[in-house]
């Protein structure tokens, strides 16, 4: 198993620093991480391999009258007593500190060690170049209007231990995403890209290698696109264009730390209907295989698969351990930390509307005049009043039911999202899921998260 052996090494030391901690504490636990990463890219002014953003180190998690307190550290090594006694020092509150009082944890025995290869090994930071190199030079002698063409590889790989009295888990993953981005000029400059993600990276070369065509294409009908004349329309989104709805629409506003805070209105509807009765939405680290696929969160809770709404009734939110007890409900596994210096919050992971029964080809054929979403450009939610803004990269306009070969860009796509999920009326059989993006809480406190899922037919207000 490729776990790390450094954090192999301080399995006794956080047994030992638990032990010291429980003499003052209801609950105590210790979270290290190993994580690593390799960056390579190649365009026509060069090229270079480095690496990327990793992180080592420890949280130490404790519970005391029903408070949460958390101390981060690099090293957990020493005589655990005198530790033990600096944690507790640091940790100390004003007693006018206002406080959220919660349940003990419940801290079920079980031990176990996870792993998920993946083949990163078999590529030398010479053949990442390598091949970074061959694609740029590749777009760039494809079209004499490409400006520039850059290809990048980003390797990532996570080993995490997580020790509490009763619990000792570990687990070891990887995860890479490649990417082809051109910069096309015909009268206008425009930019096109395109990705791969996955645990394989011989399967993120091939399909790179394949879309080297599709990016240009998109770049000429980019040069060609036109603003949208704003207004409601009929859309049939992408799978990228539906998971940016599952992300925004229903993803922060069911962290349960918002409920706790009273700033989702979501809280208010657990139970109600707030999207057309053919939909269903679901997220966990146990739901798919993506690049927020875990065994455990960082609260050392077990991955989930949480389905949010069932049949367009919202059932339930996504809690990390803090949350849930504060609620008292049980944690969904979705406790994530930026690294091990930052808080836990209750995150989403991988976030997807569930497939239907219709075909693309149908949902595009019952349209008289409206557009073909495609390709996530970014979003935004308030949680408290439910408004939701999404922005597609580019739309293709559909008329009389058949998609036309004029593109519009971008598009930015609001309203109230149970407007936005009350109007679905069409749900493809299809399944995509992407997971090459990053979500902060709020401005700050990224994780890596994916989304997706069918195409979508609603309608609503774009310009």
């Amino acid at each position: 198993m490729p776990f790390s052996s450094y954090l192999d090494s301080q399995r006794e030391n956080a047994r030992a620093l638990i032990a010291a901690l429980a003499e003052y504490c209801d609950y105590v636990s210790v979270l290290g991480s190993d994580v690593s990463s390799t960056v390579a890219r190649a365009d026509r002014t060069g090229m270079s391999v480095k690496e990327g953003e990793g992180e080592c180190g420890f949280v130490v998690k404790m519970q005391r009258g029903g408070a949460f307190y958390e101390y981060s550290t690099n090293d957990i090594s020493g005589e655990k007593k005198a530790l033990a006694a600096k944690i507790l020092e640091a940790v100390a509150c004003d007693e006018t500190l206002k406080t959220v009082k919660s349940s003990t944890v419940k801290d079920p025995a079980v031990k176990k060690d996870f792993c998920r290869e993946n083949d990163f090994n078999d590529y030398s930071d010479a053949q990442l170049l390598a091949l970074c190199r061959d694609l740029s030079d590749e777009l760039c002698k494809k079209d004499e209007k490409v400006l520039n063409a850059m290809a990048g590889i980003s390797l990532l790989t996570v080993s995490k231990l997580f020790v509490s009295s009763k619990k000792e888990l570990s687990q070891y993953y990887g995860w890479a995403n490649g990417f082809l981005f051109v910069i096309y000029s015909d009268g206008r400059t425009v930019q096109a890209r395109k990705g791969a993600c996955g645990s394989s990276m011989k399967e993120i070369e091939k399909e790179l290698r394949e879309n080297v065509d599709a990016v240009l294409d998109l770049a000429r009908h980019l040069v060609t696109a036109t603003p949208i004349e704003p207004g409601v329309y009929d859309v049939v989104t992408d799978p990228s264009i539906t998971g940016l709805i599952a992300h925004e629409a229903f993803g922060h506003g069911v962290e349960m730390d918002q409920f706790v805070k009273d700033r989702a209105l979501a809280k208010q509807y657990v139970g109600k209907y707030v999207a057309s009765p053919i939909t269903d939405m679901h997220d966990g680290a146990a739901a798919t295989l993506s690049v927020a696929s875990y065994f455990f969160d960082d609260d050392g809770v077990e991955a989930h698969d949480t389905q949010i709404i069932e049949k367009g009734i919202l059932k339930a939110g996504l809690s990390d351990l803090a949350s849930a007890a504060q609620l008292g409900t049980a944690p969904t596994g979705n406790g994530r930390r930026d690294n091990y210096r930052r808080k836990a919050y209750a995150r989403m992971t991988n976030t997807f509307f569930c497939p239907g029964k219709d075909k693309l080809e149908d949902m595009i054929a019952s349209i008289d005049h409206g557009y073909m979403l495609f390709q996530t450009n970014n979003g935004m939610e308030d949680p408290k009043n439910w408004q939701i803004q999404c922005t597609a990269e580019y739309g293709i306009e559909i008329e009389h039911g058949k998609l036309t070969d004029r593109y519009v860009s971008p598009v930015v796509m609001s309203g109230y999202v149970p407007d936005l999920l009350k109007s679905i009326s069409m749900i493809s059989d299809a399944f995509v899921i992407e997971g090459s993006g990053y979500c902060g809480k709020g401005y700050k406190e990224w994780v890596r998260v994916s989304d997706g899922g069918p195409h979508l037919k609603v309608r609503v207000k774009l310009g």
